[in-house]
């Protein structure tokens, strides 16, 4: 987010673009009136992105401005310019009061997140602001979850919302608090809906069993959305499902599905973020909170299983799908665990990811600790992982038999460990034991038993 991108997907006329690179077709209008007419709808493929670039505006009353993306209305808002602007580029959106920064457009491929940087204005207090969306043209709007964020550093920072909506949509970002303080907000990007290939649970109920969904095979801990179970509570990403633990700061388990659809040529994105769609006075990990812990920020559902899109690498850099992680573990016998996996897919598998850890006090490159963060975040004594792998086809539940191969390992969380993921191969079985968790559980009984006590023979196989 901190590079400015200055081409997007647009549709002209009536023509869809479906490229998946953002690349500008042909000249953009630069008078408003003729936007609105002629740019009611902008079909997004993957990212759209609005840098505020390439308008001008600055005054605070209420005006429609032509920019890249198409017209966008600045009420109590101006595009600025200063020095005391915090911007990527030379201009960025001062919002003041209770102003607002609205499309005049729609994006035609709904939004799985919707993230922006946002900064305090030169000297000024802090500021919050909410994200709403309208699904009728902007006719009326529903506020994005119930997230407010607040502006109180002049360093840009991401904030990040979880949309999920398929449709066209359009949004308007308002300000709500602080007065006269002027908040900064740049780089206003939009990530196209993911309808499922990216592995959603299909509502998020944790229960889908269609193919390549994050849960086909069960929920391991029985997780619900109820804030109520705060140590086991269900987090659909989209792009993975999750237990989070909130006292733990760290996921349980992270669930996730690779066929040749999820890997693409996305850059990774490394920006490591604090989920704010977490519930409300719940601790947010931040992506500073492991710093001098001599820990890594360990990946549950890996960067690289993620590049189909921005918005499904993005997602995997919240900070809830990381651990403390030793770097040996995370950067070499992890890492050729999950480059393993990969080359399964590439040769034409798919596969059915659950990692977990459990325990506390892991040994880093600063030496044991059993918490980082001032306490709030746990260091797992153990990490483990389930595989299971299936030939490329369709209706894959009924497809996983006693003769599935199922990779299960277990590994120490120390930085002294071997770099050969198969010497902690173990059994499904061992780790529900060691967890209380129950895997596969969306499979009939005989299968399940037959598959927790498979042992792989590695990589040989």
């Amino acid at each position: 987010m901190q590079l400015k991108r200055s081409s997007f997907v647009l549709l002209i006329s009536s023509l869809l673009l479906i490229s998946c690179q953002k690349s500008l077709v042909s000249p953009i209008p630069t008078d408003p009136a003729t936007i609105s007419t002629k740019a009611k709808t902008q079909a997004v493929v993957q990212t759209f992105d609005e840098d505020f670039e390439s308008g001008s505006k600055t005054g605070y009353a209420a005006a429609d401005v032509a920019l890249n993306s198409g017209s966008w209305n600045l009420d109590d808002a101006l595009i600025g310019t200063s020095t005391s602007d915090q911007k990527n580029g030379s201009r960025s959106v001062r919002i003041r009061n209770i102003g607002t920064l609205s499309m005049n457009f729609d994006v035609s491929t709904g939004a799985s997140t919707v993230t922006m940087n946002y900064a305090v204005y030169g000297t000024d207090g802090s500021s919050a602001f909410q994200l709403w969306v309208s699904s009728n043209g902007g006719s009326s709007y529903t506020q994005v979850g119930s997230i407010e964020i607040t502006a109180s550093s002049t360093t840009l920072n991401t904030a990040t919302f979880n949309v999920n909506q398929s449709g066209s949509l359009r949004f308007q970002l308002r300000k709500t608090s602080g007065g006269t303080n002027r908040i900064n907000i740049d780089d206003f990007t939009i990530n196209s809906f993911d309808s499922g290939s990216g592995g959603g649970t299909s509502g998020g109920s944790g229960s889908s069993t269609a193919d390549n969904t994050n849960l086909l095979l069960g929920n391991p801990s029985a997780a619900t959305s109820s804030t109520a179970n705060a140590d086991n509570y269900l987090i659909d990403q989209t792009y993975y499902t999750e237990s989070y633990n909130r006292d733990k700061g760290v996921p349980n388990w992270v669930s996730w599905y690779v066929g040749s659809t999820s890997l693409g040529s996305i850059d990774r994105s490394d920006d490591f973020r604090a989920d704010t769609n977490l519930p409300a006075g719940w601790y947010e990990v931040s992506n500073t909170s492991y710093s001098g812990s001599g820990f890594d920020r360990g990946h549950n559902c890996p960067s690289a299983d993620r590049t189909s899109t921005t918005a499904a690498n993005q997602a995997t850099f919240l900070m809830d799908n990381m651990i403390p992680q030793a770097p040996n573990n995370n950067e070499h016998t992890w890492a050729n665990l999950e480059a393993y996996g990969r080359s399964l897919v590439t040769a034409g598998n798919e596969i059915y990811v659950v990692m977990g850890s459990y325990g506390s006090g892991g040994t880093g490159s600063s030496g044991s600790a059993t918490t980082v963060d001032g306490g709030h975040v746990v260091v797992p004594s153990n990490i483990w992982k389930v595989i299971v792998v299936l030939p490329n086809g369709n209706n894959d539940l009924s497809r996983i038999t006693t003769d599935t191969r199922v990779i299960a390992v277990n590994t120490p969380n120390i930085n002294t460990l071997s770099t050969d993921w198969t010497q902690y191969i173990t059994t499904v079985k061992d780790i529900e034991n060691a967890t209380g968790y129950t895997m596969f559980s969306n499979l009939p009984a005989s299968i399940r038993t037959a598959l927790e006590t498979k042992r792989d023979a590695g990589t040989a196989n």
